[in-house]
């Protein structure tokens, strides 16, 4: 089974915040029409592909994009593939809570009154185990942070190494195998203009 399992990992499309940098974890804010737009190109560029399991975050902006790229009604929400928890941050930006807190990194530090990068890694590590069952092509339609903890979890690397894998909006990475050993197949490849 572990030769043909794949784990294809789509980034939810753009939102007002997402453009912003403002951290967005249970705020429940819809795509723009950019987002919507890489939505679509996802769907198109997937071309229909059949996958053996199809999962997707409970937030509307992960289901809005699941939905536009043609998949929504075959993916039951796991509330595991939320985006992590950012407590009292939610809503801002980096450079805002620096201003109370200088130097301060979420891989580093977390969120106050949010979940600990060890809770986000216990429920990437539950879905991995999910794929795993199933075998095949697996696709998770999720956010940038808790599918950068994924993707290290995925390697055998500290959570805190998914600092390492920046991730845009509207794209699709893949995680599989080389042999027996898991490794990134295809990273952060974007259907949204981002300016990097």
């Amino acid at each position: 089974m572990s030769e043909v399992l794949q784990l294809w990992l789509i980034r939810h499309g753009q939102t007002e915040w997402s453009a912003s940098g403002a951290h967005t974890s249970y705020s429940d804010v819809p795509l723009t029409p950019i987002g919507e737009e890489s939505a679509g190109a996802i769907g198109s560029w997937l071309a229909g592909k059949e996958f053996s399991l199809t999962l997707v975050s409970p937030r509307r902006r992960a289901l809005e994009t699941c939905r536009i790229a043609g998949y929504g009604s075959t993916s039951p929400v796991d509330g595991d593939l939320s985006e992590w928890n950012y407590g009292e941050y939610e809503g801002l930006t980096t450079n805002e809570i620096r201003k109370d807190n200088p130097g301060w990194s979420i891989w580093a530090d977390g969120p106050v009154g949010g979940e600990s990068i060890e809770q986000v890694q216990a429920r990437a590590i539950r879905v991995i185990e999910r794929a795993v069952s199933v075998g095949g092509a697996v696709a998770f339609f999720s956010h940038a942070h808790f599918l950068r903890i994924l993707a290290a979890s995925w390697l055998g690397l500290p959570p805190n190494a998914g600092r390492l894998l920046t991730l845009n909006t509207g794209s699709v990475s893949i995680l599989g195998f080389e042999r027996e050993t898991r490794v990134i197949q295809v990273w952060n490849h974007s259907f949204e203009n981002n300016d990097l």
